[in-house]
């Protein structure tokens, strides 16, 4: 029997890789261990740009106030609202985080040791040249503490295979009274997400019908989200991605283990899959695609296994589950 035959004990939707509203998929949802905050249109209408997270990485380690300076709009080089909208970016990534000064009301931004890691001129990609330092970043805007919440429910929570704006819009709404109920969210914040995110993955262009917008995202590279040809519609491209390495997917899962296996040394493959939050979600992944990463990970790194028990496949390792994640990250981009 095959990985995912042994694997797929309820329906699947969408090309073997989201539950369907079962019992076991209300199980995985219950465990989850940080819901998102309730962060909408914090980004002032625009998507990151080429070159703006190196730019404002490098800026707040110049000064780290950067952002508040009269000035900002000289030295980023851009407009007042994309000043902020970089910041907002910068801080969604994890790669600069607010610090609050003792005895003051002032914030001070400062990169964080993932910012570090990937960004420092002798980090291990500051120019983002690798196409896996995009899906790192996708990984790390969505796991928690996660300030996207449109993006983390697009991605985690949103189980149609094809859907509109619209569509995505009133899911959307209906998460947001469900989960923040208190919040007043208006729908108008929900739109401007939706339209930035499909910006931003999709290459939607605005009404201004500017090519230069549409194509100035470097995820659109990433081909997770795909208009459909009737330019309404849009559809998650789901499985194999040639851009998307093994190990960034497996450093995902370690990390994802570490946020919700309570110091368990094992995950089950349907945790990773179809828990929310999950790899197998933020990546759009199927069973058998994440199942081979793992395995060609495991061949050259002993302390990764795949196990069976009980008829679960379950990823198995030998280490705390965060410092092996930073350790294959390393091993990845110093042979890359």
């Amino acid at each position: 029997m095959s990985a995912d035959a042994q694997l797929t004990k309820n329906p699947i939707h969408i090309q073997n890789s989201f539950l369907e509203d079962t019992s076991q998929k209300a199980e995985l949802s219950s465990t989850v261990t940080q819901h998102p905050q309730a962060a909408f249109a914090r980004h002032e209408t625009f998507h990151p740009r080429s070159g703006w997270i190196k730019k404002g990485f490098d800026r707040s380690q110049q000064n780290s106030n950067i952002f508040l300076k009269d000035d900002a709009t000289t030295i980023l080089g851009v407009g007042k609202n994309m000043v902020r909208s970089i910041r907002y970016w910068c801080a969604a990534f994890k790669v600069l985080a607010e610090t609050q000064e003792k005895n003051t009301r002032n914030k001070e931004i400062a990169p964080t040791p993932f910012g570090a890691h990937l960004l420092a001129d002798d980090g291990w990609d500051p120019y983002l040249e690798d196409p896996a330092s995009l899906w790192l970043l996708h990984w790390y805007l969505l796991k928690p503490s996660c300030m996207a919440t449109t993006w983390y429910f697009t991605f985690t929570c949103f189980k149609r295979a094809e859907f509109s704006s619209e569509s995505l819009t009133n899911a959307l709404d209906e998460y947001v009274h469900q989960q923040f109920p208190k919040s007043n969210v208006a729908i108008s914040s929900l739109q401007k997400d939706i339209s930035c995110l499909l910006h931003m993955y999709a290459g939607l262009k605005s009404r201004s019908n500017s090519l230069e917008e549409a194509l100035d995202s470097p995820f659109t590279t990433l081909g997770l989200i795909q208009p459909e040809s009737d330019g309404k519609h849009y559809s998650f491209h789901v499985g194999y991605k040639n851009t998307l390495p093994p190990e960034i997917i497996v450093a995902a899962c370690l990390e994802f283990a570490e946020q919700v296996g309570k110091g368990e040394r094992t995950m089950s493959i349907p945790r990773l899959m179809y828990e929310e939050g999950s790899p197998g979600m933020v990546f759009k992944l199927t069973e058998s695609t994440l199942i081979d990463a793992i395995e060609q990970v495991a061949q050259s790194d002993q302390r990764l296994s795949l196990s069976n028990t009980a008829g679960i496949i379950q990823l198995a390792f030998t280490q705390h589950p965060a410092m092996l994640a930073d350790a294959l990250l390393n091993q990845y981009y110093q042979h890359d």
